[in-house]
């Protein structure tokens, strides 16, 4: 198991890091086409968001994956 999440980019890496680097990348309002959920397009904030995907299994998952395909792009 130890080997299997080595190689996973999301192993270690918080929920606040993953949104922290999505907002760098794109801004809120390229991340709120991307991902249309409101907590990116109405006052968003890292705090409002990190409440909302926390809750919202879906909502979290497309973050993820998201954030896996920016990796992938961008290095």
């Amino acid at each position: 198991m130890a080997e299997e999440q080595k190689n996973n980019p999301l192993h270690g890496k918080t929920l606040q890091s993953i949104l922290e680097h999505l907002v760098e990348v794109y801004g809120w309002e390229e991340l709120s086409y991307k991902i249309n959920i409101n907590c990116f397009k109405s006052n968003p904030s890292i705090k409002s968001s990190l409440t909302f995907l926390r809750r919202t299994p879906w909502a979290r998952e497309k973050v993820e994956s998201l954030y896996l395909y920016t990796l992938r792009k961008f290095g």
